[in-house]
């Protein structure tokens, strides 16, 4: 049997407000938003085709004082691409918050961003 990570919960403060900065900033898809009843939905976003998705989960109660710091301040997503002034470009033209200009490391070209909650990715581009 193969194994793989399939989703990454992302805890979010509202779910639309994430589907507009994932889908129509980052330029993920969305997969799946599913009414649970009771407030509560299965909302998926995808960044293409390899890797994990990511299940956008409202925090509820105690939960609410981690959003955005899942990560405990350090970046802890990591988005791989193959065009990485393209989308870099892209990004922030759409308003995503790059924390450092583009560097070029010897594993590849890469920039910090946050999404609207502060939880810190790297755009990353990696060698061939």
């Amino acid at each position: 049997m193969a194994r793989r990570v399939a989703l990454v919960s992302l805890l979010v403060a509202d779910y639309d407000e994430a589907i507009a900065f994932y889908v129509g900033k980052v330029g993920f898809t969305l997969v799946e938003d599913t009414d649970m009843g009771g407030g509560k939905r299965w909302v998926v976003v995808s960044p293409g085709t390899d890797g994990a998705d990511i299940l956008l989960a409202r925090a509820t109660g105690e939960q609410a004082e981690a959003i955005g710091r899942q990560g405990g301040g350090r970046v802890w997503l990591f988005l791989h691409t193959d065009d990485f002034a393209g989308d870099h470009a892209r990004m922030t033209a759409a308003g995503v918050r790059f924390l450092e200009a583009p560097r070029h490391e010897a594993y590849g070209s890469v920039a910090v961003f946050e999404d609207i909650y502060g939880n810190r990715w790297d755009l990353l581009q990696p060698k061939a």
